[in-house]
């Protein structure tokens, strides 16, 4: 196993002091980076943990904060801050991009080669730096199929990757039709994963307190989704020395 090294890192955006994780791979050259988005609850341990192991596998990564630190326990706290940032892209793309600028001053990170992965409300950020036509060299989101504002998704200039459960109540059928219809009328590299009878947020494991209705853990689409991921970096934003 290699060596992590890990550090939070302080920055504004949204008018708040966003508290993120940095985590740096063994060595001391340049190396691809990555940005990670937490669920609309807010930047936890489950993330912490995947741009660990992200680092592991030689990549900068920063799994970035969505509410200047504090994580959202209250289902309806969650809702009351995550519904109007969803429906504000602008909003959504200033903290995307604080966040991704903080990656690329890092100096262990090349900042021509990076990439957005996303979870929930976080996808939905790395989404939006997409339709910002920001130059990353994948996306990938787990249950975030949003959809943005007529004619931007064009503007997306690499690979995308989206999985949501088949059981989804707040991803259904109808939502996934139109995310997949922008992208194809962008000519958007995109591939969606449907994976069999898993409800929302399917990836991340059980908490200990309240959650919305439709949200549920299923182990092993959680790594299967995980490896997918993996899989979308090593294909379009490989680690070489």
């Amino acid at each position: 196993m290699t060596t992590v090294t890990t550090r939070t890192v302080a920055y504004p955006a949204d008018n708040l002091t966003m508290i993120g994780h940095l985590a740096l791979p063994a060595g001391t050259g340049r190396r691809p980076a990555v940005l990670i988005g937490p669920e609309g609850m807010g930047l936890s341990e489950v993330e912490r943990r995947r741009a660990d192991a992200l680092a592991e596998l030689g990549y900068v990564a920063l799994a970035f904060d969505l509410h200047g630190g504090r994580y959202l326990e209250d289902p309806d706290d969650m809702l009351a801050r995550c519904m109007p940032l969803l429906a504000d892209p602008d909003r959504m793309r200033g903290i995307g991009h604080a966040a991704l600028d903080v990656l690329r001053a890092e100096p262990r990170a090349d900042p021509d080669r990076t990439a957005a992965v996303g979870y929930g409300t976080g996808g939905a950020v790395a989404l939006e730096l997409g339709r910002d036509g920001v130059d990353l060299r994948a996306i990938g989101t787990v249950n975030a199929l949003t959809t943005g504002r007529p004619g931007e998704a064009a503007r997306i200039r690499c690979p995308v990757w989206a999985g949501v459960g088949s059981e989804d109540p707040i991803m259904p059928p109808a939502q996934r039709e139109a995310f997949t219809a922008e992208m194809q009328a962008a000519g958007v590299d995109w591939r969606l994963v449907v994976y069999g009878g898993a409800l929302h947020a399917f990836h991340h494991p059980p908490v200990d307190h309240a959650a919305p209705p439709g949200v549920g853990y299923h182990p092993r689409h959680a790594q299967r989704a995980w490896r997918d991921i993996v899989a979308l970096l090593a294909e379009c934003l490989p680690v070489t020395d």
